[in-house]
């Protein structure tokens, strides 16, 4: 990567974020006002938290062949037990940061719970 390319692509992802920053200020306000609108920001944060923690999901090879270990078939089922748990608890809260603290939480607690089960 040349200097040049690094100073355009800086640029260019400046030019995008102001972009989307501004666009909301030049819009006119009878458009956002549409209730399609208001539907798509009732649920597009829950809509990005599911894929970010589905995009986060440790399963490289799940072939029936190659099989899992232990360890990993442990890990993985803690963080399907932590995404059910936040997906629950964010949609009785509402609560973002809430629900990221409880997934924390339930991931490292069941990676305990799954470890001691073991020993």
């Amino acid at each position: 990567m040349t200097s040049s390319y690094l100073i355009i692509a800086t640029f260019a992802m400046a030019g995008v974020t102001f972009i989307t920053r501004a666009i909301p200020a030049l819009i006119p306000k009878k458009l956002l006002d549409t209730p399609w609108l208001h539907r798509l920001n009732e649920s597009l944060p829950l809509s990005v938290m599911v894929l970010l923690i589905l995009t986060s999901l440790s399963y490289q090879d799940l072939s029936v062949s190659t099989g899992l270990s232990s360890a990993e078939l442990h890990l993985l089922l803690a963080q399907i037990g932590a995404l059910a748990l936040v997906l629950f608890i964010y949609h009785f809260s509402r609560q973002l940061l809430v629900s990221m603290i409880v997934g924390i939480a339930a991931v490292n607690g069941l990676l305990w719970t799954f470890s001691s089960l073991l020993n």
